[in-house]
């Protein structure tokens, strides 16, 4: 009875973890068209997230590019961390929110009361 009572509540925290964070990994399309970005998780239970393709050759972005890091989860389809914007060289707090197949990301400075956020997609 205890064993069948242990495997229940851990059963009840991997879901429950799981739904706390939806699954972001994988690559997502920015609704502009500019670029793709690929998150995978990157220990710690973060994720992190690489440019993986751009239209602009010559953009300060290059494929490869870390952009997101350390990604935690911060409630339910939430995550903070760090976001660098490859434009002006500069690495911002980072915000992301899923919300279904769609995801915003945000960079803030001065504790978030001004955020610049980009709407993705995911790549199919």
């Amino acid at each position: 009875m205890i064993r069948r009572l242990t495997l229940a509540a851990v059963a009840v925290v991997a879901f429950s973890s799981a739904a706390f964070a939806a699954d972001v990994t994988g690559e997502w399309k920015r609704d502009d068209g500019k670029s793709k970005v690929r998150f995978a998780r990157c220990g710690g239970g973060a994720v992190c997230g690489s440019v993986s393709w751009l239209r602009d050759a010559d953009s300060p972005a290059k494929v490869g590019q870390q952009v997101f890091f350390d990604m935690k989860p911060n409630g339910e389809g939430t995550w903070t961390g760090s976001a660098f914007n490859p434009d002006d060289g500069r690495t911002y707090s980072g915000k992301m929110t899923l919300t279904g197949d769609r995801l915003t990301t945000a960079g803030c400075v001065f504790g978030g009361l001004i955020c610049k956020s980009y709407d993705w997609t995911r790549a199919r």
